[in-house]
């Protein structure tokens, strides 16, 4: 798959463990390619469910458990033409910049606005020919609108962005009943990955600015790390984009920096907190920061095929962030504070706040999965090794090694560099000032010179 069959065209060796990417994409032309699995609210098995298989289902044959070298991370990202001279669609860094593909990953509970978001996608792009969007809809049929159907008919309006790209779009729908958190969703749509060169996570009610994906692309280009994720929590949508231009109004980026140790039912675990939005100090690239954000993520796509969200983690909403940020960590990636925003979140708040309070959420499923986040945050923290209180046959070790850690760096040297006390639950209260005035410019020189990610060592 992806080559063109020409007898003056020789195949190129692919690195073992890595599949041969393809453009364009779809799941829709997969039929067998979907498994069962157990719904993980359920832990006697008895409710299954039917998905798409992982583009490459063992992540650790992508890193084997160290650092990537740079010939095996530049062999995943397709391209929307083929090379001519090996007709494969992955070309590495020899693509076009604007021809490099991406894949935004999109989690909606019975939100209105998913199909707005879908829409802007495609609407603000420079080049949508190279994008794809897939949308875990978990919805109540007949009472909710999925995420891909326009505002009005195809047939009346095939102008609207979601009919002009919709071989470019798929949605995996879901029973709102059967929803146990964004972690399981993300996971799903985790699934949805074919190997694009870029991958993006973003909430289903945000709005992009115009021509966001050169700019987004030009940013996370300009940190010279083919290991770099540029990753927020998302400024409010009121007064951000200029109605007229579509570009944004903003100045100031939020950076992250400042998570805290929180209780409660599940047992302690770090929670980000709000984050500081300031004028970013570093100019002409992002800014390097600790932490990543669920709420947007930007990176290469092979971030997707070697992190992929854990499928045994129900009914978790807060801790997934620190999860991410420590398997990422360990596998040898670097995250990054956007130096301009490409997107703004609509808030349940000021002119927003009405309608976005009527959006259902996932937790009045919560009757129907009662203890199953408490176990599900024994195994989030264990394997992360954040709950060492904790005897480990008291939570799930199944497929530990595929949503674990990596060998390229260790947890206890992300604790010891950001000040994370995991036995006194404790954290570095000035944290923010070191990663806001003197992170970037102390870590940044050693950057390998492969440009594999910063070497802590």
């Amino acid at each position: 798959r992806g080559l063109i069959k020409k007898d003056h065209i020789e195949n190129p060796p692919v690195p073992s463990g890595i599949p041969i990417g393809i453009w364009p994409v779809s799941i829709r032309d997969e039929d067998g390619n979907f498994e069962e699995i157990k719904h993980p609210g359920y832990e006697d098995g008895h409710v299954t469910m039917t998905v798409p298989r992982f583009w490459a289902d063992d992540p650790v044959a992508i890193h084997e458990n160290k650092l990537m070298s740079r010939e095996r991370a530049l062999s995943i990202g397709t391209c929307v033409t083929v090379d001519p001279k090996t007709g494969t669609y992955t070309r590495g860094d020899a693509c076009p910049v604007s021809e490099r593909t991406i894949f935004v990953a999109i989690a909606s509970y019975r939100d209105w606005q998913c199909r707005d978001t879908v829409t802007s996608i495609f609407s603000a792009a420079a080049h949508p020919d190279r994008i794809r969007v897939a949308v875990v809809d978990q919805i109540i049929a007949g009472e909710d609108g999925s995420c891909d159907a326009p505002h009005s008919p195809c047939s009346e309006d095939p102008s609207q962005p979601i009919c002009k790209y919709k071989s470019q779009i798929d949605v995996y729908q879901m029973d709102a009943q059967l929803a146990v958190g964004p972690v399981f969703a993300r996971h799903v749509g985790h699934r949805l990955y074919r190997g694009e060169y870029y991958a993006m996570q973003s909430d289903a009610h945000v709005t992009f600015t115009r021509g966001w994906d050169g700019d987004i692309i030009a940013q996370i280009e300009a940190t010279g790390d083919e290991m770099a994720v540029l990753s927020t929590y998302l400024t409010d949508i009121e007064g951000s984009i200029d109605p007229n231009t579509g570009l944004s109004l903003r100045h100031t980026r939020p950076i992250m920096c400042n998570t805290e140790y929180e209780g409660g039912q599940q047992g302690k675990h770090l929670r980000h907190l709000a984050q500081p939005e300031c004028m970013p100090l570093i100019k002409g690239m992002p800014q390097l920061q600790p932490y990543w954000a669920a709420g947007f993520s930007f990176s290469r796509g092979h971030f997707v095929a070697t992190t992929p969200y854990d499928q045994y983690q129900p009914m978790i909403f807060q801790g997934e962030e620190m999860s991410i940020t420590l398997r990422g960590f360990t596998i040898g990636y670097d995250f990054f504070a956007p130096e301009k925003s490409v997107c703004f979140h609509s808030y349940a708040k000021g002119a927003n706040e009405a309608a976005r309070n009527k959006v259902p959420h996932f937790w009045e499923n919560s009757g129907r999965y009662e203890g199953t986040g408490i176990k599900a945050m024994k195994r989030l923290l264990g394997i992360v090794h954040m709950n060492p209180e904790v005897n480990p046959s008291e939570w799930n070790h199944s497929e530990e090694e595929k949503y674990g850690l990596g060998g390229a760096r260790t947890t206890t040297k992300f604790y010891e560099t950001f000040g994370i006390d995991v036995v006194k639950k404790t954290t570095e209260r000035h944290l923010c000032q070191f990663v806001r005035n003197k992170m970037h410019d102390m870590f940044m020189p050693h950057l390998r010179p492969d440009g594999i990610g910063i070497d802590y060592s």
